[in-house]
């Protein structure tokens, strides 16, 4: 005689099966890349200061699913270059403190064009550069403050960085907040990529070379200013949006300038703080969230043997 099980049980059993076949989006071994992730930040930025992340919350969620994060802490406001070399300085620190012999960087906003600096001098030291909204091509904020701010503003915003870089735990790092809105100017990016133009489009508003001197590339980021109306820093990009005179943006940067490499989107419905889950995470509740971007990237990385 055949026994059937309660359907109850069977029910039970049938909703496990369901939740095994989803589970690998969200289970250990879907963000674990084969070389560390190295979180880059931008203009004004930190690695954290108390219990705020610049990244918010996206190292934890990468290393939950078996990522190796670190999070870099660069001049919060000084040119490219300067900041490249710290970065440098940075990831041979944690090759040495890991054994890997390559990173994947990622990089947002000012933090893309500082990881390119690294990959363009030491390619053999990077597996992959992300640009997350990054200022690839300048940004028509700096060129408008460039040519409208007094020489005192440059003084208060160094002031400012330095009591960010204070706050984070690197008060040692020189800040420099004129060579930062040069660097980030269209003029000063441009002469930028003419040195370092590895993953730089050759079109306007195009894709770059996706592999260059064994370095893979990538990019994306938002194209909406406002997204919630609790978070303080959405009227400031609102404002900031209209230097664009229309095009596309998040705010801060065009989608057209954020191109890098493989284009994976340019047009999620994010801002510039959205992009690194700011304000302590109150973004766009009608788009993918920005924590899921990064794993979903993590993951790819992992799919390229990287």
């Amino acid at each position: 005689m055949r026994h059937r099980l309660p359907t109850s049980l069977t029910f039970f059993l049938t909703l496990c099966l369901s939740l095994l076949l989803v589970l690998p989006a969200s289970a250990a071994g879907y963000t674990q890349t084969k070389y560390p992730i190295v979180l880059v930040h931008g203009l004004f930025g930190f690695d954290n200061v108390g219990p705020v992340d610049y990244f918010y919350g996206i190292a934890p969620a990468l290393r939950s699913g078996g990522a190796q994060v670190y999070v870099t802490s660069v001049s919060a406001a000084n040119s490219t270059e300067v900041r490249g070399e710290q970065l440098l300085l940075q990831v041979k620190q944690i090759l040495a403190a890991t054994g890997a012999t390559k990173v994947n960087l990622i990089g947002h906003s000012h933090g893309a064009p500082t990881s390119r600096y690294v990959a363009s001098v030491r390619p053999d030291l990077v597996a992959s550069v992300t640009s997350v909204g990054g200022v690839n091509q300048g940004s028509r904020v700096a060129d408008v403050l460039i040519g409208a701010v007094p020489d005192v503003t440059y003084s208060v915003a160094n002031a400012v960085a330095g009591l960010i870089s204070f706050l984070s735990g690197s008060p040692t790092l020189p800040q420099n907040a004129r060579a930062a809105a040069t660097s980030l100017s269209t003029a000063g990016t441009a002469a930028f990529n003419t040195r370092h133009p590895e993953g730089v489009p050759t079109t306007a508003c195009g894709e770059g070379a996706s592999q260059v001197n064994g370095v893979y590339y990538f990019s994306w980021s938002g194209a909406q200013p406002y997204t919630n109306a609790l978070d303080a820093g959405d009227p400031v990009l609102a404002l900031t949006a209209l230097a664009f005179n229309g095009a596309k943006n998040d705010g801060l940067v065009s989608s057209c300038s954020s191109h890098l490499g493989k284009v994976i989107r340019d047009d999620y419905a994010l801002n510039h703080l959205d992009e690194v889950n700011q304000l302590i995470g109150i973004t766009n509740l009608f788009e993918t969230n920005p924590v899921t971007l990064y794993r979903q990237q993590a993951n790819r990385l992992q799919g390229l043997g990287l």
